[in-house]
Parts: C-alpha cells; structure tokens; sequence
C-alpha cells in the first residue's frame, strides 16, 4: 500500500522496471502547466510562472491573466455593441457571454 501522500493525484505514478526485473512505481510531483485563456484556451503570454506554478504577475488590464488580448477586445467590442443596442444578448456564444455581462456591470 503506498503512503497516503501518493494515494492523491497530485503526484503522477512511473512505472519502472529495476535491474534485478522487479516492478517498481515511482511518484513524482506534477509540473505545472502555463495559464490558458478562459474562452480559446491559448497559452497567456505576459505571465511568469514560478518553479512551484503560483503566478508571480499578471496583466494589471481587464481580464488580465484570465483572458488573451484578442479574447479580450472582442469581450469589449461585444459589450459596446449590446450597451447602444445594436445587438441582443441572446446573439453572443455561451463562452462570451459571462464575460460580457461582467463587462456591463462595471
């Protein structure tokens, strides 16, 4: 049975044959991956990582470090467009629309 630290998945399992042909398991901590956009899922740009993955800065715009740039301004774009009436907001994808209510409400 292994320690109740490796039962979790936060460490990954390597199976690994030894020499003597035994079968063993080796744990090792899962490295972090880069923050993705919310709606596009690319990769952020303008965020470093640190080695253990909490974010050390982010963007200090709208959305910054949850969003990317185009992402963003189509958000914006979207926002203005339902604020003068020009569309509804029942036009805009499921994946915007959160976004863009949050927009309006600033």
């Amino acid at each position: 049975m292994p320690k109740p630290m490796h039962r979790s998945r936060s460490f990954r399992r390597l199976d690994r044959v030894t020499k003597s042909n035994r079968h063993v398991i080796h744990y090792e901590r899962r490295k972090p991956s880069f923050p993705h956009c919310a709606i596009c899922r690319h990769e952020l740009n303008g965020i470093s990582l640190s080695p253990r993955g909490k974010s050390t800065s982010t963007n200090s715009r709208k959305f910054g470090g949850v969003l990317c740039a185009n992402c963003t301004s189509s958000v914006i774009k979207l926002a203005s467009r339902i604020e003068h009436g020009e569309m509804k907001l029942n036009d805009i994808s499921i994946s915007h629309k959160a976004f863009v209510l949050q927009m309006i409400s600033h």
